[in-house]
């Protein structure tokens, strides 16, 4: 605005100058030509012609006095509009004056030559004090001299590629933001912006971040489970968190002081690690483990600093420690359980090299323990008899349980037959990663069948023969005959026999059923204890895999067991009359939660009928029922219910699995029976459920019905009789049902068994759930046990005792001497019906071996209510 008020007024002026110029002119020419007149006058004598020349003169003195006239009043209005031009540009220089006065900034106008032309008083109060003076004319460069002299500006920041400002600050402390703008005619404008409060609320605020950094940082460190201690290159302690001094044992105030970290190591049971400190250490990170005098067992572990000092950090692995000493026992345990089982048991992976064998197994071959692990089944066995297994290896590894006779060499050279099965290892794909191995020894079996096999042929041979001479030899023919009677009774003796070793066989394993599940139920119990307390994801997977294999034995051996027992007849029906919806209650509470954890839906309806069966074997073939349904079933739901008819009660499974092909229903009841192509992921079955299922409906003599849409599901059921209306009760009770509260915290339990590993694993299982726990080996240590305190409010015995005690007849002692006697939950391997028809009129609660923990836990729950 300054600079076009003052060109208007220069212009006009110019213009007048120019006009005034002209005027002169104009008025020189008329004075000449009137001097040229008056001296043509005095020369000229013609008349006419001066009167012409007069003519042309005054009409040229017209003419020129006219355009005087115009040209004067241009020069007035000139003059007039210069008068208001220079008005105008006062007004607009005073306004530019007033603006610039009245921004915040301090504002400052340089020429083309950079010479100050224009500043406020902003700009003026900069400097003041400064001993620097600021007048119009002075040059940037001498400001800036200046400003260099007198040591004004202590820092410069420049912004950043797309900011053109420059921050300074002044020895005063105050800060400017200093931004440049040129103008059209070259010269310069530059505004010193006042930042100082700005700058000052950004330390402010940065300063408060640090502080809320520093006490998220100290309240991460006090919160963390692991003592944490820093440590500054000087040697001092800078900073640690309250688990350290738990673990150390020093003081608040002690550490305060910031003392020297090697003053500390003599003073501490704790080893405290310098990186200096000899011991193993990978990739600057010392690892150390220290066991203390309480038992703990610290994890130390140091972690240099690159400025200097280091980080210890120390963890308590007492659990952890203490799971791997766990895992050891139990692999122990299972290694002692198959190494007693009268089978050979091996386990090759998919690059068929040995990865288990149990002692029998090693024992027949003649290798010494475990000498096996790692050889291939080439190497074992040999080549030639690999090529006669390679098509059933073949067949187990595409995911197909096979079962086969074949021809082997004892150590000796001698001929020996072998029935084997090569049960798949499946992963969560449903890729076969290796197979079980069981074999058992059928030499005398077929030994037996080829001399029966001799004996016919011999005898057939024999008869031919005689019948030809029947004409000519009658006395010889009675003798043949009397011979054929002596084969024949022979062969039925050697038929016998052979039958009555089977049946030794099986009443052997029947017999020792308590010998091998015990040190299994100890495994189980520890394993169970282990899964209820909490695990980083290493050891999680360690535990879940121990008790997946647990799992795995434990669901063999049952059916080996059970098959046993029934062909050997050790089990008898314990028939009762009892209402359905007692037992149907229980098996769908249990198998509710196994549904769910495949996701998939239980659906169960309840009926009020009263069946006569016994309840336990009749809950043995339902739970077959429903453990296939869930595991056979991908998607969809499982259906519980009943079906009323005039004197039975069916109870039917429904699911929407996979559907069995109508050929194969009569065949999946058979023992080592499977379906081929099964997709079930880890199916680790031996094929002997519904071979038991159909053994124990013989037994009962209940009718067991199945059907099945391939695709879309099946349907299994068994007809049980109802109950006469003279064998009703007077009055049934309402079914128990379970309710959502917890009655084991702080439950006062004691048990009784004989078995130091039973004890440590019921123990740690039951304080695992909240109990208070006190366990003892024999009648003589209860009754001490009581007589030093108060009774419990639930016992638990074992039947097996040292010394012919039972565990039955130690607690019916132990509530004589109660006035208010306690809930009893007896646990044994026995299944006769003589133990539970006395445990039965006693009031307890009967459960066999081995204990599955969840279904404890519900008893446990049931009776404490």
């Amino acid at each position: 605005m300054t600079g076009m008020g003052q060109d208007q007024p220069i212009d006009l002026v110019q213009r007048v100058e120019q006009l005034e110029r002209e005027n002169r002119k104009l008025q020189k020419i008329n004075r000449v030509l009137i001097e040229r007149v008056e001296v043509s006058a005095t020369t000229r004598t013609d008349p006419y012609a001066a009167f012409e020349h007069s003519v042309v003169l005054a009409e040229q003195v017209r003419e020129r006095t006219a355009a005087l006239n115009v040209a004067l009043g241009d020069l007035k209005t000139s003059n007039t509009a210069l008068s208001q031009a220079k008005q105008q540009a006062e007004l607009a220089h005073q306004r530019l004056i007033d603006g610039i006065e009245s921004i915040s900034d301090a504002f400052v106008l340089f020429d083309s030559e950079r010479r100050i032309v224009l500043y406020n008083s902003k700009f003026e109060s900069v400097w003041a004090g400064t001993g620097v003076s600021i007048e119009e004319g002075l040059g940037i460069q001498d400001i800036r001299r200046l400003a260099d002299q007198h040591g004004l500006i202590e820092e410069e920041l420049r912004g950043d590629e797309t900011d053109n400002s420059v921050f300074y600050r002044l020895k005063n402390g105050r800060w400017f933001q200093v931004s440049e703008r040129p103008t059209l005619d070259g010269g310069l404008v530059i505004l010193y912006t006042d930042i100082t409060e700005l700058k000052q609320n950004e330390t402010a605020r940065r300063e408060r971040a640090l502080a809320d950094k520093s006490r998220v940082l100290q309240n991460t460190v006090d919160n963390l489970s692991q003592g944490v201690v820093l440590i500054n290159s000087e040697g001092r302690l800078e900073v640690w968190n309250q688990r350290f001094l738990e673990l150390s044992g020093f003081g608040e105030d002690e550490l305060n002081e910031q003392p020297l970290f090697e003053d500390l190591i003599a003073r501490c049971e704790l080893i405290l690690l310098t990186p200096f400190t000899n011991h193993h250490h990978a990739g600057g990170t010392i690892e150390l483990e220290q066991s203390l005098r309480n038992g703990q067992v610290i994890e130390i572990r140091t972690h240099p600093i690159q400025e200097g000092g280091f980080v210890n950090t120390y963890t308590d692995i007492t659990e952890r420690h203490q799971y791997a000493e766990t895992l050891r026992e139990s692999e122990q345990w299972i290694r002692l359980i198959t190494d007693h089982v009268p089978a050979l048991i091996a386990y090759v992976g998919d690059d068929l090299r040995f990865q288990f064998t149990n002692k029998v197994y090693e024992d027949w071959y003649g290798w010494p323990r475990e000498a096996l692990i790692g050889k291939t089944i080439t190497m074992v066995h040999g080549g030639d008899q690999f090529v006669n297994l390679k098509p059933y290896i073949d067949r187990a590894l595409s995911g197909e349980s096979v079962t086969f006779e074949i021809e082997e060499k004892d150590p000796q050279g001698g001929p020996r037959y072998m029935l084997k099965a090569y049960v798949p290892n499946l992963d969560a794909e449903g890729h076969a990663v290796g197979f079980f191995v069981l074999i058992r020894d059928i030499t005398e079996r077929r030994k037996t069948a080829y001399a029966l096999q001799e004996s016919y042929q011999t005898m057939e041979q024999r008869v031919i023969e005689r019948t030809s001479e029947l004409t000519k030899l009658n006395d010889q023919l009675r003798q043949e005959i009397t011979e054929r009677k002596q084969v024949e009774g022979r062969l039925l003796e050697a038929s016998k026999h052979a039958e009555q070793a089977n049946l030794s066989k099986t009443k052997f394993l029947a017999a020792v059923s308590h010998d091998l599940l015990q040190p299994l139920n100890a495994a189980r119990l520890f394993t169970s204890a282990l899964q209820e307390k909490p695990a980083v994801q290493s050891e999680r997977h360690l535990i879940d895999s121990v008790g997946s294999s647990l799992d795995d034995v434990e669901s063999l051996l049952s059916t080996l067991v059970d098959i046993s027992k029934l062909d050997a007849g050790v089990i008898e029906p314990d028939v009762t009359v009892f209402p359905a919806s007692s037992l149907l209650n229980n098996i769908a509470n249990e198998y509710q939660q196994v549904a769910i954890s495949e996701q998939l839906r239980l659906r169960y309806v309840a009926s009020s009928a009263v069946i006569c069966s016994d309840s336990q074997l009749l809950a043995r073939i339902l739970r077959n029922f429903l453990t296939n349904a869930i595991r056979y079933t991908d998607h969809g739901s499982v259906l519980l219910g009943c079906r009323r008819k005039r004197n039975s009660l069916v109870i039917e499974v429904w699911d929407t699995g996979l559907g069995i092909p109508e050929d194969k229903l009569g065949d999946i009841f058979l023992e080592f029976k499977r379906l081929k192509d099964s997709p079930v992921e880890n199916d680790k079955g031996l094929g002997l459920g519904l071979a038991i299922v159909d053994k124990i409906s013989r037994m009962l003599g209940h009718q067991i019905s199945v059907s099945s849409v391939p695709g879309k599901g099946s349907m299994f059921s068994v007809e049980v009789p109802l109950a006469r209306p003279d064998q009703l009760p007077v009055r049934t009770k309402k079914p128990h049902q379970p309710t959502a509260g917890d009655q084991l915290q702080a439950a006062e339990i004691w048990l009784i068994d004989n078995d130091p590993a039973i004890c440590r694993g019921m123990q740690t299982l039951l304080e695992g759930w909240g109990c208070v726990v006190q366990t003892v080996h024999d009648e003589e240590q209860l009754m001490a046990l009581l007589d030093n305190g108060e009774a419990p409010q639930l016992l638990i015995a074992d039947y097996h005792l040292d010394n012919d005690e039972n565990g039955l007849d130690a607690a019916i002692h132990f509530n004589q001497r109660l006035a208010q006697p306690v809930p009893v939950v007896m646990i044994t391997a026995n299944y006769t019906n003589e133990l539970k028809q006395i445990v039965r009129e006693q009031g307890y609660l009967l459960i066999n071996k081995p204990v599955k923990p969840m279904k404890l836990k519900m008893t446990l729950n049931h009776l404490l209510e």
